[in-house]
């Protein structure tokens, strides 16, 4: 193998331990991400005369509905059959612990996030929000929908950290080796792939913000970023590994058949907007 072309991908997954416990990357990026998406929308709110009273709780009503949103649709949409099979099973699906064959329980994480379900969970969440403290849900979902992307982005470097939802062979001297997956074969990074676009995203669609702030509102950005997200994901489908082993075979695997109303979603809203009025 040519390791100029090649990247050996070892890293640790612990980023630093804190009074001895374990900070991991995948968990720091999903931080960052909701940070950086946090002040990005709260300047949002300011820029639209919104109270930063009424803003502050939006930031725990979209964390809790991503969270259990992703969870929830991960085990659902992709290991019903284990994760309906019994009581301790679905036990798992809810909480953040794996229980032992030979009895008891560990704490082990979430290990399995849907980002179909992350979106459907956030939607729901910021429904609920405007409805509670009386803000335009058009208004409110464009906002967030800016910033989006750069947490998708945050998300999959966590994702290439921990060295999971990887890429096809490339069958090549180029790609990435999963060394951690016990592998010495370089892959597509799709994890990687997918930060990039996101972040390409996130430029476009906030420069289209900064020239064009009266189509907040209209549900114009909500679509753009459902459209183009979810579009780009249907493609990179094709060079990454089947997730789970139902898939096998498959001409769309899960996550392609779960854009596609998504993506159609977003064209409806994004050919609707240019109809409809802008919130103030």
């Amino acid at each position: 193998m040519d390791q100029i072309l090649a990247v050996i991908w070892n890293p640790d997954r612990v980023f630093f331990r804190l009074l001895g416990l374990p900070i991991h990357y995948y968990s720091l990026m999903w931080v960052v991400g909701l940070v950086a998406a946090y002040f990005l929308v709260k300047r949002f709110f300011k820029d639209r005369g919104i109270s930063d009273e009424t803003f502050e709780p939006l930031f725990l009503y979209c964390f809790l509905g991503i969270l259990i949103g992703a969870r929830l649709g991960h085990c659902l949409f992709y290991e019903p059959d284990y994760y309906l099979a019994s009581g301790k099973n679905f036990l798992e699906m809810l909480l953040p612990i794996r229980f032992l064959p030979e009895g008891g329980w560990r704490m082990e994480g979430y290990r399995g996030l849907a980002s179909h379900g992350g979106t459907i969970g956030i939607f729901i969440a910021i429904w609920l929000y405007c409805r509670k403290y009386k803000v335009k849900l058009l208004e409110c979902v464009d906002m967030i929908c800016v910033a989006t992307p750069v947490t998708a982005a945050a998300i999959r470097i966590g994702n290439l950290m921990n060295s999971e939802i990887i890429g096809k062979p490339t069958n090549s001297d180029w790609g990435f080796v999963f060394v951690q997956l016990g592998e010495d074969f370089p892959r597509h990074p799709a994890q990687l792939y997918e930060a990039i676009a996101y972040l390409l995203i996130f430029i476009i669609i906030f420069l289209i913000y900064r020239k064009n702030k009266e189509k907040v509102g209209t549900g114009f950005y909500f679509g753009f970023c459902l459209a183009a997200i979810f579009t780009f994901r249907f493609f990179i489908e094709f060079c990454k590994e089947v997730q789970v082993d139902f898939e096998q075979g498959m001409s769309l695997d899960m996550g392609q058949l779960l854009s596609i109303p998504f993506i159609i979603a977003g064209i409806w809203l994004m050919i609707r907007s240019r109809k409809k009025k802008p919130a103030r």
